[in-house]
């Protein structure tokens, strides 16, 4: 049966309304995405790697010193919890923006898996001349840390592991952002889903993060809400997030193999990642492994134990 005229008529106007507001939510997000980029603009330098223009810090002197960020956050999440300064004291300190993150590029020529980012890693600290390094990695960082111990393509000297996800289990948060990688769908969700629930969901998912801590001034100070909240980076943590359960199914099966020291750090009360079905269980499975969980601990115990954490990555580096 045909819709009465009248029907279709009164849907055309509600049908124009959705459109029309949602290219102005693209238009708006768009605008941010820029202003954002001007008023906090690049803190670091650039190399261009693999097809990839990674933006990073590079400093102190001495033994190298590698930090993988997790999801969501960028490179200064190392710089707001302490551990830039902290090591850099006695250490070379690299950190980079992951592909997509902060002011690195990420390309669509291929899918950016953990072990895809390690080795873009690797071959960057090869471009800068270095052969060496221990890599510290937090949250989803650990992923990433844990293929370049187990493909390594320069001399891993250690790896520190915070709060990490190591295994195969059910995510909420691949649910909820995932759809932002999906192609053609993915773009028209970051330009105009995404820019709305992002802002509505932000606060509380670092709440989360911080839980039972409250979210220290300096994480606001230096990571940007409006930088992480761009489509582009919204594109890196939904793709991030879809790759990361395979990540770990296939990861999994080599975490034996790894034999340099490794200390792993995880709060008790983290409700991001439980630390009893990742953290300790990764523990047995790399027996030359020390684990450390933090009472009262979140999943960012690295600003609470910044201290702690640092020495761990100090021993690493000057054995």
């Amino acid at each position: 049966m045909r819709p009465s005229r009248s029907s279709a008529s009164s849907s055309n106007p509600l049908l124009a309304g959705i459109a029309a507001a949602s290219v102005g939510i693209a238009a708006w997000a768009a605008w941010r995405g820029r202003r954002a980029e001007r008023e906090h603009p690049p803190i670091g330098q650039f190399i261009d790697v693999d097809g990839v223009r990674l933006h990073y810090i590079d400093e102190g002197e001495g033994p190298t010193v590698l930090l993988v960020h997790g999801n969501l956050v960028t490179l200064q999440d190392f710089i707001a919890s302490g551990l830039v300064a902290r090591l850099s004291k006695r250490h070379r300190v690299i950190a980079f923006d992951r592909p997509g993150f902060g002011f690195s590029t990420r390309p669509r020529d291929r899918v950016w898996t953990p072990q895809e980012q390690a080795a873009l890693f690797q071959n960057a600290l090869r471009r800068m001349g270095l052969t060496s390094a221990v890599v510290v990695g937090q949250s989803l960082g650990c992923l990433i840390a844990l293929a370049m111990a187990i493909e390594p393509r320069i001399d891993i000297r250690g790896l520190t592991l915070i709060s990490g996800y190591y295994y195969p289990t059910a995510r909420y948060d691949v649910l909820l952002t995932a759809p932002a990688a999906i192609p053609v769908v993915g773009d028209v969700i970051r330009y105009t889903v995404s820019p709305v629930m992002g802002r509505l969901l932000l606060d509380q998912n670092v709440r989360a993060m911080f839980a039972p801590s409250d979210v220290p001034p300096e994480f606001g100070h230096h990571v940007q809400r409006q930088i992480v909240l761009r489509p582009s980076q919204m594109r890196a943590i939904g793709e991030d997030a879809a790759c990361m359960v395979p990540a770990a199914s296939e990861l999994s099966k080599h975490y034996r193999e790894v034999d340099i020291p490794v200390r792993i750090f995880a709060g008790e009360d983290d409700v991001v990642v439980d630390p009893q079905a990742h953290s300790s269980r990764l523990a047995r499975d790399i027996p030359q492994s020390v684990l450390s969980v933090i009472r009262h601990g979140g999943h960012m115990v690295h600003y609470d134990d910044a201290g702690r954490i640092g020495d761990a990555v100090e021993a690493m580096a000057i054995e």
